[in-house]
């Protein structure tokens, strides 16, 4: 969950009492923006996205205006602009104004949970601004701390004098960058960053530092975040309805973070676990319909409606329904198959059957009890399968489930339609590819295949 822009940022900082630039929405009044140019002597309009969307500065979608008509030429530019960064696109939905803050010195600062120190992390540098990611090693200060003690002001003190930074600014930053440290652990978030801090001179040259962007990130399965009073629709990527459904579902048990990969794909994956979703969405690339990740061991009636939401939405356009994941520590596959499989068993009870060809692979805790449960289910409604265990490898895994949907798109669903429509059809679904052998033979405990044979009606052979 990632929030970027002073729009919803600057509500975040003010409970920290930290200095943020004046801000104006998408609704602001001609006359408003007129009176924050005349207070600030101009303004930035900058377009509002949802979700964390980067690179805005470096793409051009930043104006400056200095008198209302060149705001409003701004406006109407930025207001639905599009934006492409890494491989996502976003559109904006309005924009802010916000006023400028003069000041000689742009300060870069964040606070992150570092993998490599274990520890949160203080990141800083009087070097601030676009140009912070070709900055040189020696020029940022990289500071770990005790999360039981804080951020407090030597670290900050000692970090800038090791810099070199000017005088004047590191009293103004010591007393307070370490407001930051009781934003960042009272609201469950796992990075902030502002990004630039301008330090704007006041009475007899004392210098502020005011924050001029804002990005943060909040850890879903912490609770906190929800006394921010922050409605749940900012965190989404897009205004889909299926977004929208799924965001609804946000607990702190059980993950339910998705993104619409391509809307006219042919491969649904409910993925389980960050790292699998990372490969898997990379690997199916724009086959795949959605991004998800569905672990956190859901309960059954969250896992059940997420189900249902993603089939409702997916389900008739998919070739595939490839529910993939690794093997789990604490998630019960038994209760997430159980779900599935009903929601499922649901769907072709309320819309009809489908064609569709069902891969499967995971492990964890009741595995065979969840993969019977499921198996059951597939045959019950004619559905072609391969279910692969806990020790196949993952991306031998996704490449059966490409090479499926290519044998569906040319002949698949038509013979797997044939089958709903002549009850003495079970044996027609018999040209699927076969999957790599190293990766069809895993079994798990007790001796039972972990894969499946396809349906039990020689429909995979």
């Amino acid at each position: 969950m990632q929030l970027t822009g002073l729009l919803w940022g600057q509500r975040l900082l003010k409970k920290v009492e930290f200095p943020v630039a004046e801000v104006l929405g998408p609704e602001a009044t001609v006359d408003e923006i007129k009176a924050l140019i005349k207070k600030c002597a101009g303004v930035f309009v900058k377009p509002v996205f949802k979700g964390g969307v980067g690179k805005k500065g470096k793409a051009g979608l930043i104006g400056r205006a200095s008198d209302i008509n060149e705001a409003l030429r701004h406006k109407e530019r930025l207001y639905f602009v599009e934006h492409r960064f890494s491989n996502s696109t976003a559109k904006a939905d309005g924009v802010t104004f916000e006023g400028l803050v003069p000041a000689q010195h742009e300060v870069y600062f964040s606070i992150a949970d570092s993998t490599v120190y274990r520890a949160p992390t203080m990141t800083i540098t009087h070097h601030g601004g676009v140009d912070i990611e070709e900055l040189p090693k020696d020029k940022i200060q990289e500071v770990p701390f005790d999360p039981l003690t804080g951020l407090k002001s030597y670290h900050v003190s000692n970090a800038l004098e090791e810099l070199g930074a000017p005088k004047e600014i590191i009293s103004p930053l010591v007393q307070n960058l370490p407001r930051l440290w009781t934003l960042y652990n009272n609201y469950g978030m796992s990075m902030l960053e502002l990004n630039p801090i301008r330090m704007m001179p006041g009475a007899q040259d004392r210098l502020t530092p005011v924050a001029c962007d804002f990005k943060g990130s909040f850890d879903q399965d912490d609770p906190a975040w929800k006394r921010l009073d922050l409605p749940a629709h900012i965190f989404a990527s897009d205004y889909s309805e299926f977004e929208q459904e799924i965001n609804q579902l946000r607990t702190y048990q059980g993950q339910s973070d998705v993104f619409i990969i391509n809307p006219h794909g042919t491969i649904t994956a409910p993925t389980f676990g960050g790292g699998a979703n990372a490969l898997v969405t990379e690997l199916l690339g724009e086959s795949a319909t959605i991004s998800s990740d569905f672990g956190g061991n859901p309960p059954y009636e969250k896992m059940f409606q997420i189900s249902r939401i993603v089939f409702k939405y997916w389900l008739r356009q998919s070739n595939v329904l490839f529910i993939i994941g690794g093997k789990a520590n604490n998630t019960d596959i038994y209760e997430t198959f159980r779900a599935m499989a009903d929601a499922l068993r649901n769907f072709f009870q309320t819309n009809g059957p489908t064609p569709l060809f069902v891969v499967i692979g995971r492990g964890g805790p009741n595995l065979v009890r969840g993969m019977a449960y499921m198996k059951d289910t597939l045959d019950q409604l004619k559905l072609p399968y391969r279910i692969f265990g806990h020790d196949s490898a993952m991306s031998e895994v996704v490449n059966y489930a490409l090479k499926i949907d290519g044998w569906m798109e040319r002949e698949g669903r038509s013979l797997i339609s044939k089958r709903f429509s002549s009850p003495g059809a079970e044996g027609l679904v018999t040209a699927a590819p076969e999957a790599n052998r190293k990766a069809t033979t895993s079994r798990v405990k007790g001796g039972r295949k972990a894969e499946g044979r396809g349906p039990r009606r020689g429909a995979t052979t």
